[in-house]
C-alpha cells in the first residue's frame, strides 16, 4: 500500500532494528534543526476532580489542600484568572512553599525530560472544579518555567464555567 510513497522518498530508514528511542534520535539527528530538536512542549492544565482526572497527564497535583476562594461570596463567579482571586489563593503561605517545591521540582526534571527525547509535557494542577486554585497554580507555573526559557502554555480543561 505504501509502495507509491516510498518510490518518491528521498530517504528510506529501515526501522527493524530501532527501538522507539533510537529511531527517534536517529531521525532527530538526520532531520533536526539543532536545538530546535530538544525542544519540550509543556502544558500546565487546570482542572476539576469533579469532573475527573485528565487521561493525557503525565503529572498530576491536587491544590485541594489551598483555601478554596469558592467560598468568599464575591469570588465564586469569578475563576483564577482574575487578578483578585490569583492574589487571595497567593497569599496563604502554603501556595507559596508549593509554588517553589513545585517549581523546584519541575526545573530539577524538564533537563532530564529533555536528554531523554520527550517532546511534550502535561502537569496538571487540579482543585475540585477547575475554576479557582488548579487556574491559578497553572498560571503561576507557566510564567515560572517560560521565564526559565522552556516552551510552555496553560491550559484550563474547566473553564469558564
Amino acid at each position: 500500500m505504501l509502495d507509491p510513497i516510498r518510490n518518491v522518498a528521498d530517504t528510506l530508514i529501515d526501522t527493524s532494528n530501532y527501538n522507539v528511542h533510537e529511531l527517534r534520535a536517529h531521525i532527530q539527528a538526520r532531520f533536526g534543526h539543532g536545538e530546535e530538536s530538544k525542544r519540550l512542549l509543556i502544558s500546565c492544565l487546570s482542572f476539576g476532580f469533579k469532573n475527573g482526572v485528565p487521561l493525557d497527564a503525565d503529572m498530576v497535583f491536587d491544590v485541594r489542600f489551598l483555601p478554596n476562594p469558592h467560598f468568599v461570596p464575591e469570588f465564586r463567579k469569578l475563576t483564577g484568572l482574575d487578578p483578585k482571586v490569583a492574589a487571595y489563593v497567593r497569599k496563604f503561605p502554603q501556595t507559596t512553599e508549593f509554588l517553589k517545591r513545585v517549581t523546584n521540582l519541575l526545573l530539577y526534571l524538564l533537563p532530564h525530560y529533555v536528554e531523554e527525547g520527550k517532546s511534550y509535557l502535561t502537569v496538571a494542577f487540579g482543585c475540585t472544579g477547575g475554576q479557582h486554585r488548579s487556574v491559578m497554580m497553572a498560571e503561576e507555573v507557566t510564567a515560572v518555567l517560560k521565564n526559565a526559557g522552556y516552551q510552555v502554555k496553560a491550559l484550563h480543561r474547566d473553564t469558564p464555567r
